[in-house]
């Protein structure tokens, strides 16, 4: 590790492209694509909140949404400089431009850009700590933690074979499960079941992410759950983090309503179809995306439901 990120920029870096605005630059670090995957989350739990409960505490639902979304932001920034600084963005790299990487932004200007959306998304914690007590105490500051920790420290998560179990519990049951308890005080056995849901369709996207890079990442020792398990596995596990949502919410149907989130079955499937007969590529942008784009319609729909139940 250097001492100075800056002077470890300027002599490692490579030649950059013409770099965009510095506020499109920014954009393309915060990665607003993925961003689908917290609003999803948290939209979900309210409505089950306000479905069960007939009433929905607004300002406690806007707060829990701002900082879950900073805190999805951080995580970015810091895997965007933190990638770079570990050398695993300083070669051809098949996902989409990195702000570091392509020189648009320094290693330091990033890392402080994260840590302060860690530290913002730590002063709405502290409202939603007064609202939640003790468990929402724990879960925030785990979560602020998780977020430096997925890339940043000497044991980066995205660097080890748990990336995809790590995004499931923290997307998925943490997120939802955190902004039901805000809402009722307590949980649920559907919340449980809306978190795994909702985890699923994220680990898939992440899984999307590793299965691109596969073959760079085992170059510099990234051990992710694609390197270890291989193309064929991953591409069997993603139809099957696929299937979950579709499952449970078919366990659950009640009233005709409910039928509505499958109408997103066929995207599903063709996205499906497209992770088992692409090479790792470029289109796996397109794919990871769509699968953010997958959940989040999804969700809609299966909020649709709970509105016309």
């Amino acid at each position: 590790m250097t001492q100075n990120a800056d002077s470890f920029d300027a002599a490692n870096r490579p030649p950059a492209r013409p770099a965009p605005s510095p506020a499109v630059a920014w954009l393309l670090a915060a990665r607003p694509h993925t961003l689908g995957v917290t609003l999803s989350g948290v939209l979900a739990a309210c409505t089950l909140a306000w479905h069960q409960l007939g009433m929905l505490h607004w300002d406690v639902a806007i707060v829990t949404f701002l900082a879950a979304v900073l805190i999805q932001i951080a995580t970015n920034l810091l895997n965007d400089a933190g990638d770079y600084e570990s050398g695993i963005d300083r070669g051809q790299r098949l996902g989409p431009d990195r702000a570091v990487a392509k020189g648009w932004l320094s290693t330091r200007q990033v890392k402080q850009a994260g840590l302060g959306c860690l530290l913002l998304a730590f002063a709405l914690g502290m409202y939603l700590a007064w609202v939640g007590g003790w468990p929402i105490v724990i879960l925030g500051l785990v979560a602020l933690f998780c977020g430096w920790a997925y890339t940043m420290g000497p044991a980066p998560i995205s660097h080890g074979p748990l990336g995809e179990v790590f995004v499931w519990v923290f997307f998925g049951l943490a997120a939802v499960l955190g902004t039901y308890y805000l809402q009722t005080g307590t949980l649920s056995r559907q919340i449980w079941i809306l978190g795994h849901m909702m985890g699923a369709f994220a680990s898939a996207v992440m899984l999307v992410n590793n299965t691109r890079d596969a073959a760079s990442d085992s170059l510099v020792g990234k051990d992710t759950l694609s390197v270890r398990i291989g193309l064929t596995a991953s591409r069997m596990i993603y139809a099957g983090m696929i299937a979950v949502p579709y499952l449970l919410a078919a366990s659950q149907a009640r009233h005709w309503a409910h039928a509505l989130p499958h109408l997103t079955l066929p995207f599903a499937l063709v996205l499906v179809w497209r992770m088992a007969t692409w090479e790792p590529s470029r289109r796996h942008n397109w794919l990871l995306a769509r699968t953010a784009h997958l959940q989040l319609a999804f969700t809609v729909l299966w909020v649709l439901a709970l509105m016309l139940d």
